[in-house]
């Protein structure tokens, strides 16, 4: 497990394999450089003391970010390695896992000492999973985990079974679209189009996924096409 630049000296991600009710595919960590020079761990992977030792080559870790409630599973390993750095959550893990010890409940403004370098948006709506979207400021840059997934005949390590639900059922091979979690769960069209409008207010150049293809160019066009259900909902 390796880290990879996305942004120089700014941005990296950590690409790792995940299962998940019989599929295969990777999820990804993000590490963003404040302008503080501290580094925010976002969506953490298991952290091994081999990819402690490269995180630290980069800088001190300062907060460790757990953006969605099916993105919190290595927050406890991200906390042993990096005891310092503080925890922020999306709610609804404080639920889903009551004995995780954390510092701040994530939302639609950012914790004080973030605000130069994030916007930051709270998907509401959504019976199923949550979510809260980023917008890293300096690069320009839209980190979801959930709201879209980009699985393409290009993904690397794919297995069959995820190619047969993803092809077959949820149509989403090669048609980027949110999780089935999200399809399936929409409980209040007019706060989740809501959300989306905000996300699609900001000025983002590219798209970092948690799960599939990374998004360089043309990135406001891929999330409207992404959205285009939940975007064509009307609010009355």
């Amino acid at each position: 497990m390796n880290i990879e630049t996305f942004i120089e000296n700014t941005i990296w991600i950590v690409q790792y394999p995940v299962q998940y009710a019989g599929c295969s595919l990777h999820a990804r960590m993000t590490i963003i450089r404040l302008r503080n020079d501290k580094l925010v761990l976002h969506s953490p992977c298991h952290i091994s003391d081999e990819l402690k030792a490269e995180i630290n080559a980069l800088g001190d870790v300062g907060f460790i970010i757990a953006p969605g409630t099916y993105h919190y599973f290595h927050v406890e390993s991200a906390q042993q390695a990096f005891p310092e750095a503080e925890t922020l959550i999306c709610p609804g893990i404080e639920q889903k896992l009551p004995e995780l010890k954390f510092d701040w409940l994530l939302g639609d403004q950012p914790d004080p000492r973030l605000k130069e370098d994030f916007e930051q948006v709270l998907i509401r709506g959504s019976r199923y999973m949550g979510e809260v979207a980023f917008f890293h400021k300096q690069t320009k840059t839209l980190i979801l985990v959930d709201l879209i997934e980009n699985i393409t005949d290009q993904t690397p390590d794919t297995n069959f079974t995820l190619k047969l639900w993803w092809k077959l059922i949820f149509r989403m091979w090669n048609h980027p679209k949110p999780a089935p979690e999200y399809q399936w769960g929409w409980k209040d069209k007019k706060a989740a189009k809501h959300s989306i409008e905000r996300i699609l207010a900001w000025d983002f150049e590219q798209i970092i996924l948690a799960h599939g293809d990374l998004i360089r160019t043309n990135a406001k066009e891929f999330a409207r096409k992404a959205w285009e259900v939940p975007l064509s909902w009307p609010l009355t």
